[in-house]
């Protein structure tokens, strides 16, 4: 594997980001435009007002010219009350996405009846927009290993792993990778990551990744690609040593994960231009609702995992 360049943008606010030159052999990027609306971690089954910030998304996102819109996972599960929800996302009058995430199937309900629910046709694709290829990938294979990581699967396996360098290959465009999992976080990403960014950075032509899981604020780059990691829409996790009840007695017997999480005010999603070999993001500033995580004795998190109610604004050159 190449010698690792790694380099960190935490949060704060909008600035520009770019990549020293020679680090990518991708030259000449696509010389159209592409604009598209992404939200992340709505989790309908945990947040009483899921429905109320789902359709401010889509009600903006409607009023912009965009080209998609994409949700990287933690949506909602397949349950029959969710399908209004589901109808909100569904309204908007243009092409849409789905990335499943590790949430989305609790409940005991498999990757297929998710995908089903949701309309979705593939667990991975990839698709063509304006001069540039986009690739989705479910990072909640099982990892084969007999010392896989506790908890939720999230890997890529060998056959997805064949079909993603099959893909790139195929394709002259650069290109924009959309996982639920990240691909650069070593302690709670897909843990296979290094295998997967060796088959991106052997394409040469995979320009970033975006992610959600993590419900935080965060890009870095490494050998040449970045990493970015959209917030949730709803809120960040505390745990139960931090809970609080932020809304009402009736809201936290109905919804009682709630009063684990730190809600956001307003809800947060972005909007991502790719045009003339830059990437520019517009995201939400919002606020907590109730206590925030320091006044409750939160402990400060590490740089790539800042617990902030924002979705910065970026300009990125690449």
């Amino acid at each position: 594997m190449k010698r690792r360049e790694f380099i960190r943008y935490g949060f704060g606010g909008a600035g520009i980001l770019m990549l020293p030159l020679g680090v990518n052999a991708l030259t000449s990027g696509s010389k159209k435009r592409v604009r598209f609306g992404v939200c992340a971690d709505v989790h309908k089954d945990i947040m009483h007002d899921a429905a109320e910030r789902l359709q401010t998304f889509i009600d903006e996102a409607s009023n912009q010219n965009l080209d998609f819109i994409i949700q990287l996972g933690d949506f909602c599960r397949p349950y029959e009350q969710n399908k209004e929800f589901l109808g909100i996302f569904n309204e908007y009058d243009g092409a849409k996405y789905h990335v499943i995430g590790n949430h989305d199937m609790d409940g005991g309900f498999s990757r297929e009846q998710v995908l089903d629910f949701w309309g979705a046709d593939s667990k991975y694709y990839s698709f063509d927009q304006n001069g540039y290829h986009f690739i989705v990938l479910d990072g909640n294979d099982q990892n084969p290993s007999p010392d896989k990581a506790k908890g939720y699967a999230r890997f890529v396996g060998k056959e997805q792993l064949q079909w993603l360098g099959n893909d790139l290959k195929a394709t002259n465009l650069p290109c924009i990778v959309l996982s639920h999992q990240s691909l650069e976080n070593e302690d709670l990403g897909i843990e296979n990551q290094e295998q997967v960014r060796a088959i991106l950075e052997k394409a040469d032509k995979v320009i970033a990744c975006f992610s959600g899981h993590h419900h935080t604020d965060y890009v870095c780059t490494i050998n040449g690609i970045y990493y970015i990691q959209i917030n949730s829409m709803s809120y960040s996790w505390l745990g139960g040593d931090y809970q609080t009840i932020r809304y009402s007695q009736e809201i936290d017997a109905k919804y009682p994960w709630i009063k684990y999480t730190a809600p956001y005010e307003k809800p947060l999603f972005a909007f991502v231009e790719l045009d003339k070999r830059k990437i520019q993001i517009e995201g939400i500033q919002s606020q907590f609702v109730g206590p925030t995580p320091e006044e409750l004795g939160f402990p400060k998190q590490p740089q790539n995992s800042p617990v902030v109610p924002v979705i910065s604004d970026r300009k990125i050159k690449y």
